[in-house]
């Protein structure tokens, strides 16, 4: 669901973007010679009221850029165009692109940013960093006005638990709007597994029969994108909290020391190694992209891929009649568990923000809340086969399987939802400690020798005085 912030997800790592991420600090990037006072010709506020909160002005134009991901636009341009008929006299000027940083570097060093940005993809700019250069309008204002369509609520009632924490980094400021809703687990098709009596698996030793069985047909148990490991990481975190409960993964967020040596841990990273010693994952696999393993998987090659919710949208093209597109949670080690089966990795991401020295950021406010609507919520989801951040918007809707199972993934896990913050330290997360973990799964690492070395460069990051630390309350 587009992400990046959280969630970069389905995106490809730009290997150069996160080298020079590392040899500068990431503030340098968006400061140096910005204008000082921010932007001269910001346009005046219009007359606030019951339809118009923010007081956008109605003749105003506004500009939106929007980064052109597995999501799609779509539903950015149609929320536009109710925002363009509810100001008659104003434009909306909507840009596309994948490289955002790229493009909106240079504009707000400048303080010339546009009035609505989606903050996403692998040339995403940092946010933590935007927002502690003042960068970014603190986005409570919009989270207490009244809901765009749905009577009797604020729009901060009508969001998923953990959306507005997503966007808050260290303070009681929100900085950025998670958009799209998106659940991660074990994907796999319902048909083949009935096809041959076979049912989804609860436990590791359960997993184990199955993938054993399915190799008796000609059927690798697992396949992955390989050149994207953090692709793991979506079913292996919450398998650890399982395990050994969610404050394990805390830790490991909070960079404490040892934190990857937790017996939880190991466990994990042992079950999931046996997938490789057993030749239980697809030959190749660690050299595939996310497209080509999904494409394996559909052709029915594996019976498991994890993922996350906007598979479904992105194989519609290459997926049969009749596959049954399902996600289940993560199987879990045995009955010694802390957390329940239906423990699931689940968060918020596609980060929209409304830069500080917009031209008219009144208009990117009220955007968002049009968005936030469940009229807009809906329709995403018809688009995207994925979950908005809005709680309860697919209630009666007609579902495809994939993302009616996902709904029903959300629903079931209630409390025992995690979130951990990989966001926090990106280069760490998606280069060092996912590089890590494919190497073990290409069987070229050891588990015990993944976790220590992912534990020395865990600890580097927390020696390093020029990366700000951030904490789980």
């Amino acid at each position: 669901m587009g992400s990046a912030s959280d969630l970069g997800r389905r995106d490809l790592i730009k290997r150069t973007v996160a080298a020079a991420l590392a040899a500068s600090p990431a503030s340098a990037l968006l400061t140096g010679c910005a204008t000082a006072g921010g932007r001269q010709n910001t346009v005046g506020k219009g007359k606030m009221s019951e339809k118009n909160p923010f007081g956008a002005d109605e003749s105003a134009a506004l500009e939106v850029v929007v980064f052109d991901g597995g999501l799609g636009v779509e539903y950015v341009t149609d929320a536009e165009a109710v925002y363009e008929r509810a100001f008659p006299k104003t434009k909306v000027e909507h840009t596309t692109t994948q490289d955002i940083r790229t493009l909106l570097q240079p504009r707000f060093l400048g303080g010339d940013p546009p009035d609505l940005v989606d903050n996403t993809g692998a040339d995403s700019l940092p946010t933590a960093t935007l927002a502690d250069n003042g960068q970014l309008t603190d986005l409570r204002t919009l989270l207490k006005a009244p809901s765009y369509d749905i009577p009797g609520k604020t729009v901060e009632e009508t969001l998923i638990p953990g959306v507005v924490s997503k966007g808050q980094y260290g303070g009681a400021e929100v900085w950025a709007l998670n958009y799209a809703y998106t659940a991660f687990g074990v994907w796999y098709s319902k048909s083949l597994l009935e096809k041959y009596g076979w049912t989804y698996p609860r436990t590791w030793d359960e997993m184990l029969t199955l993938c054993a069985a399915a190799r008796k047909e000609g059927i690798a148990g697992w396949t992955y994108a390989g050149k994207f490991p953090y692709y793991l990481q979506w079913t292996l975190y919450p398998f650890i909290a399982k395990i050994g409960g969610w404050d394990v993964l805390k830790s490991i967020d909070n960079l404490e020391p040892n934190a990857w040596k937790h017996p939880a841990v190991r466990q994990a990273f042992e079950a999931y190694h046996e997938l490789v010693a057993k030749g239980y994952v697809l030959k190749g696999t660690p050299g595939l992209d996310h497209t080509q393993s999904q494409a394996e998987w559909i052709k029915g090659k594996a019976l498991f891929v994890p993922n996350g919710t906007w598979v479904e949208n992105e194989t519609e093209d290459i997926t049969p009649a009749g596959f049954e597109m399902t996600v289940s949670p993560p199987s879990g080690l045995d009955s010694s568990d802390v957390m329940p089966f239906e423990t699931i990795w689940a968060q918020a991401g596609e980060a929209f923000v409304v830069p500080k020295d917009a031209r008219n950021p009144q208009g990117g406010l009220e955007l968002l809340r049009i968005m936030l609507g469940r009229k807009s919520a809906q329709n995403f989801s018809r688009l995207t086969s994925s979950l908005s951040c809005v709680r309860g918007a697919v209630a009666g809707m007609d579902l495809p399987s994939g993302l009616a199972s996902a709904s029903r993934l959300v629903s079931e896990a209630g409390s025992h939802i995690i979130s951990p913050r990989t966001d926090w330290y990106q280069t760490l997360n998606r280069e060092e400690i996912a590089g890590l973990i494919g190497e073990m799964m290409a069987d070229r690492l050891q588990p015990a020798e993944a976790i220590d070395r992912i534990q020395k460069a865990s600890d580097a990051v927390a020696k390093d005085d020029s990366v700000k630390k951030y904490k789980h309350p």
